[in-house]
C-alpha cells in the first residue's frame, strides 16, 4: 500500500508511506523531509525518532 503523506520541504517532491513505512523524516517543527535532502542538510534539526 503507497500513501501520499506529504511534499519534501527541501526539493518539493512527493514523501510516501509504503506498508506502514514512512520514507522520509519529520522534524519537531513538523516539517517532512525526503532522505536525500535530510542526508545533504543540516539546517533543520532532525527528529530522534527517526
Amino acid at each position: 500500500m503507497k500513501e501520499l503523506v506529504g511534499m519534501c520541504k527541501g526539493c518539493g517532491k512527493d514523501v510516501f508511506c509504503f506498508d506502514g513505512f514512512f520514507n522520509g523524516v519529520i522534524t519537531e517543527k513538523k516539517e517532512i523531509y525526503c532522505f536525500d535532502c535530510n542526508e545533504g542538510s543540516t539546517k533543520h534539526e532532525k527528529n530522534p525518532q527517526s
